[in-house]
């Protein structure tokens, strides 16, 4: 195991741990960026399942108001009135999680209700 000592210094694993396998084996992180330490082993995977989280949420969101804009362009007041309290909850609960802004939800709102005050009047 010298290659985990001169990777790793002083931090370096007892060399039959199960750490230092995983340390010296681990395939999805960087080589460069590797972690020392049992925390931030734990740090990186909150990390991954955060950032998995936070881009369903976001594409979530999208596709929420692509939907809403679709039936914007193609005149259907009646569409556009349905999904409306259906796409503000959701641009508030990215609002409330972080994905966004409270500025950019504000936005998003205020826009998607002056089109649809427009189409219906």
């Amino acid at each position: 195991m010298p290659q985990v000592r001169a990777r790793f210094g002083a931090f370096a694993p007892h060399p039959g741990s199960a750490l230092s396998w995983k340390l010296y084996h681990s395939e999805g992180l960087d080589s460069e960026k590797m972690a020392n330490t049992y925390s931030a082993l734990k740090r990186v995977r909150q990390t991954e399942r955060r950032t998995e989280f936070n881009r369903q949420a976001k594409t979530r969101l999208r596709h929420g108001i692509r939907a809403m804009r679709r039936a914007l362009a193609g005149k259907d007041p009646k569409a556009a009135i349905e999904l409306l309290p259906k796409t503000f909850s959701l641009i508030d609960r990215s609002a409330k999680s972080g994905i966004i802004k409270k500025n950019t939800a504000a936005r998003y709102k205020s826009s998607l209700h002056v089109k649809v005050k427009a189409l219906s009047a």
